[in-house]
């Protein structure tokens, strides 16, 4: 099945980007009449018909829609801290984005080797992932912020911050905080190559959070993330 992204919709119209305009025209020799499947990026899948195949901005006029397509059960944020190898992360995002995540916050952490992060090849890395795994709603990936302003920001739902070291709160493994947890609004933190700091973890204690173990394997960061994403998505299912 081919899938394109409409960066924008007017009414019963379509527009694609150069991008996907170009794959869609040059690539797979659409021609104006042609039907095609487009996602809106927030959940919906339109059945079109192009209308303008020209390769750096075609147009479709949408037929039908089917809201939430092959969506989750679930809005899960996977708040992580970008490794120092930035291939790593993106393979994070590529995976996470494959199995079923909403929001993909990159966190700077006190232990952070990368303390600068561009989300743009993310974001474009996200889009692919969601195309490629028949899913109509794009990961959103929202500029960096440091892991304390993160913890300051208002959140509803199961809270739940991995590390690797026991505080004052014990921890529990993610299936047992899952298991808990009747709600649909999940929130995860996965840290940084050098882990959380014990702060950041009182901090998110004192926030609502939930000390969890992924396990008596030692994860890399990234290793850590998708297992996370992956923890929810068969508890789903």
């Amino acid at each position: 099945m081919e899938i394109f992204w409409a960066y924008r919709i007017s009414g019963d119209v379509c527009f694609l980007d150069a991008d996907e305009s170009g794959h869609c025209v040059r690539v797979l020799r659409h021609r104006a009449g042609d039907e095609i499947d487009v996602i809106d990026g927030e959940g919906t899948l339109l059945h079109c018909r192009l209308t303008d195949d020209n390769p750096r901005g075609a147009q479709a006029q949408i037929l039908s829609a089917v809201p939430e397509w092959n969506a989750h059960p679930y809005n899960l944020s996977l708040a992580c801290c970008p490794t120092k190898n930035n291939e790593r992360f993106e393979w994070f995002v590529e995976k996470a984005s494959e199995v079923g995540v909403d929001t993909i916050f990159p966190l700077i952490g006190e232990h952070s080797e990368r303390k600068v992060y561009k989300t743009e090849r993310a974001k474009r890395i996200a889009l692919s992932a969601t195309k490629q795994s028949l899913k109509a709603r794009i990961p959103s990936i929202p500029e960096p912020r440091s892991v304390k302003d993160f913890l300051k920001e208002s959140r509803d739902g199961l809270k739940l911050i991995a590390c690797c070291f026991e505080g004052e709160n014990p921890r529990i493994t993610i299936n047992e905080a899952l298991a808990q947890y009747q709600g649909s609004e999940i929130t995860i933190l996965i840290g940084p190559e050098g882990d959380f700091s014990e702060e950041e973890v009182a901090l998110a204690v004192k926030e609502g959070y939930l000390p969890i173990s992924l396990g008596a394997s030692r994860l890399r960061t990234e290793t850590a993330a998708v297992a996370a994403v992956m923890a929810v998505y068969l508890r789903a299912m």
